[in-house]
């Protein structure tokens, strides 16, 4: 079992000194509304870049895409904008965020965003995706290379994953002994049968590789 997907994300907005506390790794995230407070922080642009990041990725206007551990929709919101002919699957585990973001769907009239109820194992998408995004969340997957194996079958030809996470050296995050280093993903990657085929550097915190199936 991994930890909610939404712990990294936590621990990163809440600040170096909560991101080493040991309590906060089994902090419970089923108040989404008191946790978008922290997780859509406008704060947090700054260092996280969604729409530098967003543009990089060169998605199709028509693009679907998957937004493993979406929280409170912090990307997935934005993906659905920047993609209203697109169709953006937002999955959580956490039974409350899932809840959200369909209110949040609802409230911001984003048709094209479908919360989706993911397990630690499967992240049950209802249909194929041409990009899997995962922000702060891959260093919470157990058994990862058998995850990403598992997970190729869900991405259409030519789809692609995209890890972004926290590098060693960043003020905030993860305690440092849960990272996982970019060059640690890029082995586990490659063992699953994955090729990488971009690294961005512009994210001050973060690692932002991506790769495709062989």
């Amino acid at each position: 079992m991994i930890r909610p997907f939404l712990v990294a994300a936590a621990l990163a907005l809440a600040g170096p000194a909560a991101a080493q506390a040991p309590h906060t790794h089994q902090h419970s995230f089923g108040d989404a509304e008191k946790w978008a407070h922290v997780f859509d922080d406008p704060e947090r642009d700054a260092w996280q870049k969604p729409h530098e990041v967003i543009r990089a990725l060169k998605l199709a206007p028509d693009a679907a895409v998957a937004d493993l551990g979406a929280g409170t929709g912090y990307f997935a919101a934005r993906l659905a904008n920047m993609l209203p002919k697109g169709t953006v699957y937002a999955v959580d585990i956490e039974p409350g965020m899932v809840k959200y973001l369909g209110e949040r769907a609802q409230r911001e009239k984003l048709a094209n965003l479908k919360p989706v109820a993911g397990t630690p194992a499967d992240p049950r998408l209802p249909a194929k995706v041409d990009l899997v995004l995962l922000v702060d969340v891959y260093h919470h997957i157990e058994a990862r290379e058998r995850y990403f194996r598992a997970l190729a079958a869900s991405l259409k030809p030519g789809g692609r994953v995209a890890v972004i996470d926290f590098r060693l050296d960043s003020p905030s995050g993860p305690p440092k002994a849960a990272r996982v280093a970019p060059e640690r993903v890029k082995a586990e990657l490659a063992g699953a049968g994955y090729a990488l085929v971009e690294e961005h550097a512009f994210l001050p915190r973060q690692y932002f590789l991506v790769f495709s199936p062989r």
